[in-house]
């Protein structure tokens, strides 16, 4: 017979990683595919998707309202900011990192006592410039520019193929 004591209660949390994304996703095939790879990411990571609503600006802002914009969506961002995490603001300006460099970071974030990890997808005018001071990594995907909606889904694609490098999983192959 099996005895049950406390100590079974000394099993290791799940590495939480939190996507959050400024505006919903509309078109199905993008629907499709971020759900897809985030059923996939889930199974090695307690994975969640925030999204939070774009400030609505008029059709042709100006600086300064695109600033307020911004300072406004920071607001609701820093709200959602898991306490602790490795933070990544994805951004143009941000360094370029292979997938094995992606999944050598969020190995060092976790070795180093993080238990979560929060990547931030901004708005299509950008990220408050204080949310990328804060952030541990500003990375970028690109040079090129792509739609925040398929940004999500090469974002999903890659968090999903760093933990499968950690795994030592044949997708990455």
């Amino acid at each position: 017979s099996v005895r049950r004591t406390g100590s079974f209660c000394n099993e290791v949390a799940m590495f939480s990683i939190t996507l959050l994304c400024m505006g919903k996703l509309k078109e199905k095939f993008y629907t499709a595919a971020a759900e897809e790879y985030s059923k996939r990411l889930r199974a090695f990571a307690d994975f969640r998707i925030v999204e939070l609503p774009e400030y609505r600006l008029p059709d042709d802002p100006n600086e300064t309202q695109i600033a307020q914009g911004l300072q406004k969506e920071a607001e609701l961002i820093r709200a959602k900011l898991p306490k602790g995490c490795f933070f990544c603001v994805l951004t143009p300006e941000g360094k370029l990192l292979s997938s094995e460099q992606l999944a050598d970071t969020l190995r060092q974030a976790k070795s180093g006592g993080r238990s979560s990890a929060c990547f931030l997808i901004g708005s299509s005018f950008g990220i408050a410039p204080e949310l990328k001071k804060l952030a541990d990594l500003q990375l970028s995907m690109s040079k090129m520019t792509f739609p925040h909606h398929l940004a999500r889904v090469m974002a999903l694609e890659q968090l999903y193929r760093a933990e499968a490098i950690q795994a030592g999983s044949k997708y990455h192959k």
